[in-house]
C-alpha cells in the first residue's frame, strides 16, 4: 500500500484530501502537516512514499520543505498540489526536486493517477503547467534580461521614477529610458506595470 502525507496550512483542505484519498484502496494517508518546518519534521518520522505538498505555507514554504524532505529522504517523492502556477513558482518546484506540479483544480481521478505514477518516479504536471513549461523552453534568449536591465526594473518594482533611477544608479535619465525600452521590447510589453508583472511571472524578476 502506498504511504501518503499530506501537507497544507488549511485545515478543510487537508480534510478533504484525506477524505477523498482514503476513500482509494490502495492509499494509506500516514500524516498531515501544516506548515513547512512541520512537514519535514514529520516527513522523516513517517517516512512516506509520497508527499503531496502546498507551495506557500507560513514556517518555511513548500520549495524548502520540498528541498530538505528530498535531502533527508532520497526515495520519497513530493507532488506539489497548489492554486500558483506562475513560472517562477513552477521552477522553483522543479528545481527543489518535484517529481510533480498539480493545480487544486485536478480531478480525482487524474490526482490519484498523478500519485501513482510518482511513486512509480514519473514526473507528473498538470496540462496548464506542462503547456507553460513548453512555452517558456521555445521563448528566445534575448527574453533574458541583462544586469542592469534586470537591476533598473527592480528599481522599478519599488516604485522609482526614472530620475530616482538615474541618481541610485548613477546614469543618465536617458540611459534609463533606454533600458526601459529593451526591457519592453525584450518582455513584449508597452509599459513599467505590465513589465514588472511579466517580469515576475516569468521568473526574470526575484522580489
Amino acid at each position: 500500500m502506498l504511504r501518503l502525507m499530506i501537507v497544507d496550512d488549511h485545515p478543510v483542505v487537508r480534510e478533504g484530501l484525506r477524505g477523498m484519498l482514503e476513500a482509494a484502496p490502495e492509499i494509506s494517508v500516514v500524516g498531515e502537516a501544516a506548515s513547512g518546518d512541520e512537514a519535514v519534521a514529520r516527513a522523516v518520522r513517517l517516512r512516506p512514499d509520497v508527499v503531496l505538498m502546498d507551495l506557500r505555507m507560513p514556517d518555511g514554504d513548500g520549495v524548502s520543505a520540498t528541498s530538505r524532505i528530498l535531502a533527508a529522504l532520497p526515495r520519497t517523492r513530493v507532488v506539489v498540489l497548489t492554486t500558483y502556477e506562475t513560472d517562477q513558482d513552477i521552477l522553483r518546484a522543479v528545481e527543489a526536486g518535484a517529481a510533480g506540479y498539480l493545480l487544486k483544480d485536478t480531478s480525482r481521478a487524474d490526482l490519484l493517477s498523478a500519485i501513482a505514477s510518482a511513486a512509480r518516479g514519473e514526473t507528473v504536471l498538470s496540462p496548464s503547467v506542462t503547456t507553460r513549461l513548453v512555452t517558456r523552453m521555445r521563448t528566445p534568449a534575448a527574453e533574458t534580461l541583462s544586469p542592469r536591465e534586470a537591476e533598473v526594473l527592480a528599481l522599478v518594482a519599488d516604485g522609482l521614477t526614472n530620475a530616482e533611477i538615474g541618481r541610485a544608479l548613477f546614469i543618465s535619465e536617458t540611459t534609463v529610458k533606454t533600458h526601459l525600452l529593451r526591457v519592453f521590447g525584450k518582455l513584449g510589453v508597452s509599459d513599467r506595470t505590465a513589465a514588472v508583472t511579466t517580469a515576475l511571472d516569468r521568473g526574470l524578476l526575484v522580489r
